[in-house]
């Protein structure tokens, strides 16, 4: 069978799963606690599938390995934080307070449930690319490889700043100044943690780009339509990084400064405080 409908079939199994439970349990997190699962399984789709056809599947491994290593993080970072323990995501219940019940179902199957799950279809789709194109490895691959590592290592460094923070808040009581990490690599970027996400899903759309280079061209290799994924992905967590802020802003009276002196996403110099001239 084309490892392609294989891997929608699952997709749509997956989106019924995800809608089904969040009626039953009125918990609309379950999107959450798959969605560092499922794209691990519709990359290894692709891999088994080059290998059973005879075809040269080391791109493949690579990328189902690659990606293995990003849902294995991001799985213990989700449970160590209860994500699998019936707790629901906050933003949702603050949009569920801002809409009438019919409204938010509306956007629970939409958005929630269809939208984000196929995002996690197209964000995994390089590794169509790479079986529709296999050729051997390359310098590029490796190169990749090695930066795709490197943003993972990143992301796992901010995302044990940020719970050292938090774990501390909570010794002191649930209030620790001034109310959000500013240290690490949080100096640099107000959300590392989402900026090495993204960027290691770009990559992984790299690895593709190259395989479809030796079959398209190399524009046509470079830019294909696999950049879909990546690109609604940096999207949505812009989305989800601006409504966050506002939640973070309405609480802390600090984070208006934190806003202005660092940037949201890019880790960069933090910007000096405005200086203010005397009379």
């Amino acid at each position: 069978m084309d490892p392609l409908l294989i891997v929608l079939l699952l997709a749509a199994a997956t989106c019924a799963a995800c809608w089904i439970l969040s009626l039953i349990t009125k918990d609309t997190s379950w999107v959450d606690r798959i969605w560092s699962i499922v794209p691990v399984a519709y990359v290894w789709i692709f891999a088994v599938a080059a290998i059973v056809d005879g075809r040269d599947a080391s791109r493949l491994i690579l990328m189902a390995l690659l990606v293995t290593a990003w849902g294995a993080r991001l799985t213990f970072n989700f449970a160590r934080k209860g994500g699998y323990t019936g707790m629901e995501d906050y933003r949702w219940a603050i949009l569920r307070s801002r809409m009438s019940p019919a409204q938010f179902q509306a956007f629970n199957l939409l958005f929630i449930v269809l939208y984000q799950n196929a995002l996690l279809v197209l964000i995994s789709l390089p590794a169509f690319m790479a079986w529709q194109h296999p050729a051997r490895l390359t310098a590029w691959d490796t190169s990749l490889g090695v930066l795709f590592l490197a943003f993972l290592v990143g992301e796992f460094v901010a995302d044990q700043q940020q719970w050292d923070f938090h774990q501390a808040k909570k010794r002191a009581g649930g209030t620790l100044e001034p109310g959000f990490v500013t240290t690490g690599l949080f100096r640099y970027s107000r959300h590392p943690n989402f900026f090495f996400e993204q960027a290691q899903w770009w990559v992984f759309y790299a690895i593709g780009a190259v395989a479809a280079a030796a079959g398209l061209g190399v524009w046509g290799g470079l830019l294909n339509w696999t950049i879909l994924g990546p690109a609604l992905l940096t999207v949505l967590f812009i989305g989800s990084t601006i409504f966050t802020e506002s939640i973070s802003a309405s609480k802390y009276p600090a984070y208006a400064d934190y806003q202005r002196r660092t940037s949201m996403l890019i880790p960069l110099p933090p910007r000096r405080p405005a200086v203010t001239q005397r009379s």
